[in-house]
C-alpha cells in the first residue's frame, strides 16, 4: 500500500501540530453545548483534495427478513400522532431492493497513527416520536454530540459503552439539549431509553472521521481518503460483522460491497451486552 505521497503527508503534519494539546474530554460533559471558549478554527483538510479517494458500496441482505414487531404508543397519543403507520420493532431493516439499512461501515485499519482534526459540527440524535433518530451514527473521539428532545414528554438516554464513560440523563420536555462527547474509539455503544422500552439505538465511535450508515437502500459512500490499502468493516446489531480489502489510490473511487443473510441473524455481535429488542410494550415507571 502507498502512505508516501509528501503532499497529504505535510498536510497530515501540520494538522496534528495544529490541534495539539487539546482534549476530546469525555462523556461527562455538561449539559447545553460545547465550551464557549472562542471560535474554532476552520479545520485544513487531511488530505489533499486533489488526490482523495472514495469507497462506496452497497450493502444488501438475501433470505427474508425477520419480522418486525409492532410497537404499542397507546399510553403515549402525542408520539402516537407523529406516525402515519403503525411504527415498528425493525432490527432488520430491508428496502424493497434487498439493500440493508442501518448499518455501521467505518475504516477499521489501515491509517496508521495518522491524527484527523475532530469535526466541529456536532452530530445530532434526536428523540422524535418516541424513537431514536438516526438509529445508528457514528461519530470521531472528542466530537460533540447533540442529544435532543423533540417530543413533549420525558425521555432518558442510557449509554452503555464498555470502554467509554457512560452516561444515563433525563430530558423532561420538548425542545431540551444536552451535548457529550467520548474520549476513546468504540463500536459499538449501545443506547436505551428506561422509559420506553422499545427505544433503542447504537453509537459508532472511530479515531478517523471514515464511516458512514447504510442509508434505506443499502448504499453508503465514505469520501476524504488518502490514497491505500484499507480493512472496511460493515455492522450491523443484529446479523454481525463483515470485512473487506479495498486498494485506492490517488482521487480513486474503490468498491466495497457487503452482503448479510437470515442465516446471520441471532449470530454473536462484537460490543458489549446486548440491548433488549423484543420489548415494545415496556413503558417504565419514571
Amino acid at each position: 500500500m502507498s502512505f508516501r505521497n509528501p503532499t497529504w503527508v505535510a498536510l497530515i503534519a501540520a494538522v496534528a501540530l495544529g490541534c495539539g494539546g487539546g482534549d476530546g474530554g469525555d462523556a461527562g460533559g455538561s449539559d447545553g453545548g460545547s465550551d464557549a471558549g472562542g471560535e474554532a478554527q476552520a479545520a485544513a483538510p487531511a488530505v489533499d483534495p486533489a488526490i482523495a479517494a472514495t469507497v462506496t458500496g452497497t450493502v444488501s441482505f438475501t433470505g427474508t427478513a425477520p419480522v418486525g414487531t409492532a410497537i404499542d404508543m397507546s399510553e403515549e397519543p402525542a408520539c402516537a400522532e407523529k406516525h402515519a403507520t403503525t411504527p415498528m420493532i425493525q432490527p432488520v431493516r430491508v428496502g424493497d431492493g434487498g439493500g440493508l439499512g442501518d448499518v455501521f461501515v467505518y475504516v477499521k485499519e489501515g491509517l496508521g497513527d495518522m491524527a484527523f482534526p475532530t469535526p466541529a459540527a456536532a452530530v445530532v440524535l434526536d428523540q422524535n416520536g418516541c424513537e431514536y433518530v438516526p438509529h445508528v451514527i457514528g461519530v470521531m473521539a472528542g466530537q460533540d454530540l447533540t442529544i435532543k428532545n423533540s417530543d413533549p414528554l420525558l425521555h432518558n438516554i442510557n449509554t452503555q459503552p464498555e470502554i467509554n464513560r457512560g452516561f444515563n440523563i433525563s430530558q423532561p420536555r420538548a425542545g431540551m439539549e444536552s451535548s457529550r462527547t467520548f474520549r476513546d474509539a468504540e463500536v459499538m455503544i449501545p443506547v436505551k431509553c428506561d422509559v420506553h422500552g422499545w427505544m433503542n439505538a447504537y453509537i459508532g465511535v472511530t479515531d478517523n472521521p471514515y464511516h458512514a450508515v447504510s442509508s434505506a437502500d443499502g448504499s453508503f459512500t465514505i469520501s476524504g481518503l488518502p490514497p491505500g490499502e484499507y480493512v472496511i468493516e460493515a455492522w450491523h446489531a443484529t446479523l454481525g460483522a463483515s470485512t473487506q480489502t479495498v486498494t485506492v489510490g490517488d482521487a480513486e473511487t474503490g468498491t466495497a460491497d457487503f452482503s448479510f443473510s437470515e442465516d446471520m441473524a441471532g449470530g454473536t455481535v462484537p460490543m458489549g451486552e446486548p440491548v433488549d429488542l423484543a420489548h415494545p410494550a415496556g413503558h417504565a415507571a419514571g
